[in-house]
C-alpha cells in the first residue's frame, strides 16, 4: 500500500496490524471476476505481452488470478507482513518486494503496472500522487498500460461514514468511519478498523485497533496528475458494489473509478 495515517509511515504501520485480518475482511471481494472485466476493458485498450507489476499487492488476492493465465508477475507492497503472507501463497512463482510507491525502484520493464484496491488512496496528496505515477512509469515498456482505481466520493459518503460489523475466520471487525456523509470532494477521510480475536482466531492472536487515512481524488485532479507524470489517459471507468466497470464515471453512483493510462507519445 502507500502512505497512509498520521506520519511517514502510517500505511505501513496500519497494514502491519491488518495482515493477520486482510483476507478475512475482503474475503467478499471476488477478484477472478472483477479482473476478468478489467483484463477486457484493457484488451480493448491495445494490452499486449503478459509482465505485470502488482503496485501495493497485499496478500496476493490481486495477482492470484493472473498467475493461471499465464502471466509473469512482480509484486510489492510497502508492508513486510503483508508480502510475507503473499509470498506463503505464491511461493517461488511470482517475485515479490517490499516498497512504498511513492519512491518505486525500477524492477524491469513491464506490459501492465497496476495499483488496485484502495492502493492509490492511501497518498494524501497531488504530489505523492505524482511520484507514484513516476514510478510506475519507469517501469513500463514502451507499449505498456497503468490500470489503478480510486475510491469514488460515495464510498467516502457511505462506507466512510458507517459503522460495519463482520464476523469472519474467528474474528470479530468492526469498521468505524469517522467522515460526514455529505464529506467534500478532494476530502481526507478516516476510519479505524478494530480486530477482536473469537474462538477460532488461532493462538496468540491479540486485538488492534487500526487507523485507515485516505484522500479523494477527484476525476479533473486525477487526470492534471497524470499529465504531469508523463501520461495520457485513455480510459476512465465506474463502478458500483456488483464490480462491472461502466461508462460514464458517476461519482454519486459508482464506489469507484478505474483509469487506465498509457506514457504520452507511445
Amino acid at each position: 500500500m502507500a502512505a497512509g495515517e498520521t506520519g511517514e509511515n502510517g500505511a505501513e504501520r496500519t497494514y502491519e496490524a491488518m495482515a493477520p485480518v486482510y483476507d478475512h475482511f475482503t474475503a467478499h471481494h471476488d477478484y477472478e471476476a472483477w479482473l476478468g472485466d478489467l483484463l477486457a476493458t484493457l484488451e480493448r485498450n491495445g494490452l499486449q505481452g503478459s509482465r505485470l507489476l502488482d503496485v501495493g499487492c497485499g496478500t496476493g488476492k490481486s495477482f492470484l488470478p493472473m498467475l493461471p493465465r499465464g502471466w509473469e508477475v512482480t509484486g510489492c507492497d510497502i508492508s513486510p507482513s503483508m508480502i510475507e503472507l503473499a509470498r506463503k501463497k505464491a511461493g517461488d512463482s511470482v517475485r515479490l518486494a517490499v516498497a512504498d510507491m511513492r519512491d518505486l525502484p525500477r524492477f524491469g520493464e513491464f506490459d501492465l503496472t497496476w495499483a488496485l484496491d484502495d492502493a492509490v488512496n492511501y497518498l494524501l496528496s497531488a504530489e505523492e500522487l505524482e511520484q507514484a505515477f513516476a514510478g510506475m512509469r519507469k517501469n513500463l515498456a514502451g507499449t505498456g498500460l497503468l490500470l489503478f482505481d480510486v475510491n469514488a466520493l460515495l464510498t467516502y459518503r457511505t462506507f466512510f461514514a458507517e459503522t460495519e460489523v463482520v464476523e469472519r475466520g474467528g474474528w470479530r471487525l468492526v469498521w468505524a468511519g469517522m467522515a460526514p456523509a455529505d464529506v467534500a470532494p478532494g476530502s481526507i477521510c478516516e476510519s479505524t478498523l478494530e480486530s477482536i480475536p473469537l474462538e477460532g482466531a488461532g493462538e496468540g492472536a491479540k486485538a488492534s485497533t487500526m487507523r485507515h487515512r485516505q484522500r479523494h481524488f477527484p476525476e479533473a485532479e486525477v487526470l492534471a496528475t497524470l499529465e504531469r507524470a508523463g501520461f495520457e489517459c485513455l480510459d476512465i471507468y465506474g463502478h458500483g458494489l456488483d464490480g462491472i466497470p461502466r461508462q460514464p464515471l458517476d461519482e454519486s453512483i459508482h464506489t469507484k473509478a478505474i483509469y487506465i493510462a498509457r506514457p504520452a507519445g507511445a
